[in-house]
């Protein structure tokens, strides 16, 4: 099938759900207020409650949101087939992903912008409350673990992506400062950074077309780019997550902020040249081996790939972020619901991000089961269109070790050359698509985790001091008053997350040259707790929904579907990393299943008494009280 086509109908699909299903949620179910008072102006703090753009407040959700997980996870995936991927990336963004996005955006914002954990604990009993900020714990820390991982597979295996992401850095500052302090308009600072960070690119990439590319300069950035490629993954991951300290400490719009706005800028014009090539390749253009129609190379049903585990349920538990997310409900009630500085901000924000999160997971499946065709002369000269996809995608076990991830940026890369852009600068492109949209998911999920360590350690607190958080002179013994501070907190999860990351491949002993080498065998554990996180945030929709005497369908089918498919994939994993001998894994996930029963019963126990009965905490506006 033309690979151009998938593409045309996905986006037609994905813009009529904004219109339609979006459009009526927004404005019938929530009756989103423009002139409602929102936490980033009521709680201004200027270091997390920030009023700010919504371009800007975008540009963080998105990025935030987008991270690796709707290109890890649809890159495995296709290996069931495409059509399936497909369908489930549309249906499931549209009816399930970006309602969740919104409606927790929508309930953090009229909670004073409280996270997820929080709202449960006022919409449902203080016990949920506690359980639900244990499985956040537990979920970014898998978060923090995998996608510093991938990131720094990223940089092993494309080195020239290395420098244009530390470069980004500065240029953030930069732009978080101009805005920020000196009340600059964004159009100048954002058309100057976007240049000066494809000009980061060029430089990686090693300055491809410039006539004295290969004396001094090239030479020094080549050699810079072999070296990093020479470091391993753990010491990368070491590195990012210290990078991700001081994100995570700073004000928000310092760093976080204008470096998700600039990235997104970067991102999206990626995800244009992408679109580009496909249309080139599609239509006959370029030359080489990117000339040529395009046609999917991937099968479109593949029941039982070599080594797989079967499709039903993970398929929805692999591709995970690109169609709906747990993660998702902490960006929106974390930190997004701080920044709004406006109620009706939340329909493109919250659903409209992920819908075009999706888009990008779409692209994701044509790069890899279209694109890919298109040849790999490194890696396997003489190749293309099927033989070249049934080598790559041949075993599981292959997929799952970072091919994945290089399938998505060779695949890409192919459809950029078809509109003329070098090979190497190409891939560097993709390559640092693929790393920011890790990074800005990292330094975010660890300002998340920041949030909740410090919400847990508060509320052990309150109950260990009868109620008293007194942090006078017995406490400084204690170490969950250390846990209530911004570093303590921030101390705490880069630390565990790097001892997550340093698991060795299964198999393998504790060594110096097996460390950190079992990276993606967290993702299965990783989309099955983000599903699982996804569902029981519906659980709290759905009491918001249920108090207020508003439908509780469009939540409560897409919470049974949400919460059962992770759990029976969680269950098969258990079995399955028990046999393997993985038994950290194996209890990692007992323990989520059992919290996720207990959180169920306690919903079931609550649902028949509250219909109609606001809770009494609930935050009181002067328009639509019914509603808020």
């Amino acid at each position: 099938m033309p690979a151009l086509l998938i593409v045309l109908i996905a986006a037609i699909c994905l813009i009529a759900g904004y219109l339609t299903y979006g459009r009526w949620l927004a404005r019938r179910v929530f009756q989103l207020d423009p002139t409602a008072e929102v936490p980033s102006e009521a709680l201004r703090d200027d270091r997390d409650y920030v009023p700010t753009s919504p371009a800007v407040v975008f540009g963080h959700h998105f990025t935030s949101i987008a991270g690796t997980g709707p290109i890890v996870g649809p890159a495995l995936a296709i290996m069931w087939g495409w059509l399936p991927a497909v369908i489930w990336v549309l249906l499931g963004s549209i009816l399930i992903g970006a309602v969740h996005d919104m409606s927790v955006l929508v309930v953090s914002l009229r909670n004073r912008g409280l996270t997820v954990g929080e709202v449960a604990g006022r919409l449902l009993n203080p016990r949920v409350r506690l359980l639900f900020l244990v499985l956040l714990l537990f979920a970014l820390w898998i978060v923090l673990a995998i996608f510093g991982w991938v990131i720094a597979s990223v940089f092993v295996q494309f080195p020239e992506a290395t420098l244009p992401v530390f470069l980004q850095i500065p240029i953030a500052v930069w732009i978080g400062l101009a805005v920020h302090r000196r009340g600059g308009r964004l159009l100048v600072p954002s058309l100057l950074a976007l240049g000066l960070m494809y000009g980061t690119v060029w430089l990686g990439a090693g300055c491809p077309g410039l006539a004295w590319a290969g004396g001094w300069l090239g030479e020094a950035i080549r050699s810079l780019n072999t070296a990093v490629a020479a470091l391993p993954v753990w010491g990368w991951v070491a590195v990012l997550l210290a990078y991700c300290y001081v994100a995570s400490v700073l004000p928000v719009w310092v760093l976080l902020q204008p470096r998700d706005y600039i990235n997104s800028l970067q991102l999206v014009t990626s995800l244009v040249l992408i679109v580009a090539g496909l249309v080139a390749a599609a239509l006959g253009g370029g030359a080489g081996e990117t000339a040529g129609s395009l046609e999917l190379v991937a099968p479109m049903l593949n029941l039982h790939p070599e080594g797989a585990p079967p499709i039903l349920p993970f398929l929805f538990v692999t591709i995970a972020c690109g169609a709906v997310s747990g993660f998702h409900c902490l960006v929106s009630s974390g930190t997004s619901s701080k920044q709004l500085r406006c109620e009706t901000d939340a329909h493109p924000v919250g659903y409209g991000s992920m819908l075009l999160e999706a888009f990008l997971a779409i692209l994701v499946i044509i790069a890899v089961g279209a694109g890919i065709g298109l040849g790999w002369p490194q890696e396997h000269p003489g190749l293309s269109g099927t033989a070249l996809w049934q080598t790559i995608y041949g075993n599981w076990a292959k997929v799952t070790g970072g091919t994945a991830i290089a399938a998505f940026v060779v695949g890409s890369g192919n459809l950029l050359e078809s509109i003329g852009i070098d090979t190497v600068m190409a891939r560097a492109i993709v390559g640092v698509l693929v790393a920011s949209f890790a990074g800005t998911t990292l330094d975010t999920a660890t300002r998340l985790q920041r949030y909740v360590v410090q919400e847990l350690a508060g509320t052990l607190l309150g109950r260990s001091n009868t109620g008293s958080t007194d942090t006078s002179v017995a406490s400084r013994f204690n170490p969950l008053v250390w846990l209530t501070t911004p570093h303590g907190a921030t101390l705490f999860a880069v630390l565990s997350a790097f001892g997550l990351a340093l698991l060795p491949a299964p198999g393998k002993p504790w060594a110096f040259d097996t460390i950190g080498t079992g990276g993606l065998i967290l993702w299965p554990l990783f989309g099955a707790t983000n599903q699982l996180l996804a569902g029981l945030s519906l659980i709290v929709i759905a009491f918001y929904l249920l108090r207020r005497g508003l439908p509780t369908w469009l939540a409560v089918i897409p919470m049974v579907f949400m919460l059962t498919m992770p759990a029976w994939a969680l269950i098969l994993d258990i079995q399955r990393w028990h046999a393997a001998g993985s038994l950290g894994l194996a209890a990692v996930a007992a323990g989520m299943l059992a919290l996720e029963a207990w959180m169920i019963v306690e919903a079931l126990l609550l649902w028949p008494k509250v219909r109609g009965v606001l809770e009494e905490t609930a935050v009181q506006q002067t328009r639509h009280p019914t509603t808020r």
